[in-house]
């Protein structure tokens, strides 16, 4: 491709609007221009690179034995009120009505179709198992749009489902997925953890997130650098260090005027938040529940929500806890009843904490659990956090910032039960198929590799998924000898089976090796009156500093040999 005839411009300002490396460059490079809010064209350099990961994607699947489908991105929105997702969804779901008023939704993911799919065509347990996945077009009303690629409203997504007779069937197609998943991970150039993950909306009882690693990213890790055990936020358990302050002392309240927060007590009373119980209100389904937490502590409320199991789980409101005889600032669950408590065990781990006196402008000093006060739910309801102890090693965990890229789930019958898919196993009974899982944002992992691969100049690209291999820049076009030899060179690299990208602009050197940098094609060649004089040109790796001088014979086989080293 000749850049004179490329779609396509890149800028010399960096957009105001782009925060994040991969929005910033993708937008200066020209690859991706916005329509709307979270909704972007692929302009051609960005679409190569999207279709060579979509290639990884197949050969990876195919090799264990997937098979490829399509599936409609229009759907009744029946489907979804069957399987209740349409109420946890919510407002992600874009819903639009035809003209004959019927409600239909744009797919946000597609575990009720293919369920429905799977139910016309399998019958018996020698149908299974059965691995089926698309590459398509999903929706979702994002409420923030951000990042560019790496959240949007509209994106290119791979799911895959996989259908079983039993669990041992699952169990032995789910880490070849994992496997597959990490051949593509490291065949797209990415640096990725596997995190332990919530299921979500989605559900399901087992479920592992690809995590790349970037400061950019979303996501809270949570990883022990001893053992390597690695969880998501959200999911990940901690052994917490206890906050003793010496023998249990009889209850002292203390007058506490207007200080309601913890670092306000905490201050005034001289302790620190590790000394303190703090309360917090949920409505849970409904019904308000007292949550009590150690002051240092932050409530997650995933955990939360399972620990009360409710499917509905939001902050109570001012009405709500007033209408609960609760007094918030001032709030402990010292002498608390008709009201459900969870407490996270941090309460447990000290003594002679600090609480509400549940009346105005007081708390209490040398509060005990459980000498005066219990809870009837204890669950660990707590963040994670850099500092506590592995559950499974005891050693110092950390911290890292990801973005998600992959998402593996054990769905066990979820889906399959509600919408009767059912097979006929070797005793003639009926029994629901077991269902996994597995999903890949084509857009996010494109945006995550640039995450991980630039510097202050540009992109610097994987091989495997960068538009073009090489970035062939002759300077002087206006020379004839240098134009002849770039051509010459552009049709042999071609030939040679190496995908160029033929700067023939009449610019000046700045401008094109500007535009080399910020492109970032794994090889940049440089021809110009000075090369031809040694009968060479000037070759350098985008992620080197340095160029080498390379003899002009022979040099398809050796760029081959750089970009595709044995």
């Amino acid at each position: 491709m000749k850049v004179s005839q490329l779609f396509g411009k890149t800028l010399r300002q960096t957009p105001a609007e782009a925060e994040n490396p991969s929005h910033q460059l993708l937008l200066k490079a020209g690859m991706i221009q916005q329509l709307a809010s979270g909704v972007y064209s692929y302009m051609p350099l960005c679409l190569r690179s999207i279709q060579k990961i979509e290639g990884i994607i197949r050969e990876e699947l195919n090799a264990i034995g997937a098979q490829e489908v399509l599936m409609p991105a229009l759907q009744p929105l029946e489907i979804w009120a069957e399987s209740g997702r349409d109420i946890a969804l919510g407002k992600t779901l874009f819903t639009l009505k035809d003209r004959r008023d019927r409600t239909l939704a744009l797919g946000p993911t597609h575990e009720e179709v293919i369920t429905s799919l799977v139910r016309q065509n399998v019958q018996s347990y020698r149908d299974l198992p059965l691995i089926l996945y698309q590459i398509q077009t999903k929706f979702r009303d994002e409420p923030r749009p951000r990042g560019g690629l790496l959240r949007v409203r509209e994106f290119g997504m791979k799911d895959m489902y996989s259908f079983h007779p039993d669990i041992e069937s699952l169990n032995d197609i789910f880490p070849k997925v994992v496997e597959a998943y990490k051949n593509i991970y490291r065949r797209c150039g990415l640096h990725f953890l596997i995190a332990e993950a919530d299921s979500g909306a989605i559900g399901g009882k087992e479920s592992n997130e690809f995590m790349v690693t970037a400061e950019s990213g979303e996501d809270t890790i949570i990883t022990c650098p001893k053992c390597g055990y690695t969880a998501n936020v959200e999911k990940a358990e901690s052994i917490k260090q206890r906050s003793d302050a010496g023998d249990p002392r009889p209850l002292e309240e203390v007058a506490t005027p207007g200080l309601k927060t913890i670092d306000e007590v905490s201050e005034f009373l001289h302790v620190k938040p590790s000394q303190m119980l703090k309360a917090v209100f949920y409505n849970c389904d409904g019904k308000v529940v007292f949550v009590s937490i150690r002051g240092d502590r932050e409530v997650n409320e995933i955990k939360l929500k399972y620990a009360a199991g409710c499917s509905d789980l939001r902050l109570a409101t001012d009405e709500e806890v007033v209408a609960s005889g609760l007094v918030a600032g001032y709030a402990s669950p010292v002498g608390l009843k008709g009201i459900k408590r969870i407490g996270d065990p941090s309460i447990t781990l000290g003594t002679n904490f600090a609480a509400g006196a549940n009346k105005p402008n007081a708390h209490i000093k040398n509060v005990n659990y459980p000498r005066d006060f219990t809870v009837d739910t204890l669950a660990d309801i707590a963040n994670a956090e850099a500092g506590d102890g592995c559950p499974k090693c005891g050693a110092t965990l950390t911290t890292v910032r990801g973005i998600e890229v992959g998402h593996v789930f054990k769905l066990g019958t979820k889906y399959t039960e509600r919408f009767g898919a059912n097979f006929l196993d070797k005793d003639g009974v009926s029994r629901p198929i077991i269902m996994g899982t597995y999903g890949i944002g084509i857009g996010r992992l494109l945006a995550s590799a640039i995450e991980q691969n630039n510097d202050d100049k540009g992109i610097i690209w994987p091989v495997a998924i960068a538009p073009y291999h090489i970035y062939l820049c002759p300077l002087s076009v206006d020379n004839a000898d240098v134009l002849k030899a770039a051509d010459k060179l552009y049709k042999g690299f071609t030939d040679a089976g190496i995908e160029v990208l033929y700067d023939d602009r009449v610019e000046t050197p700045g401008v094109k090796l500007n535009d080399a940098d910020l492109l970032g094609m794994p090889l940049r060649v440089v021809i110009s009156p000075r090369t031809l004089k040694n009968a060479s040109v000037e070759v350098k790796q985008r992620h080197e500093k340095n160029a080498k001088i390379i003899p002009l014979e022979g040099v398809a086989d050796k760029l081959r040999a750089m970009l595709f080293p044995l």
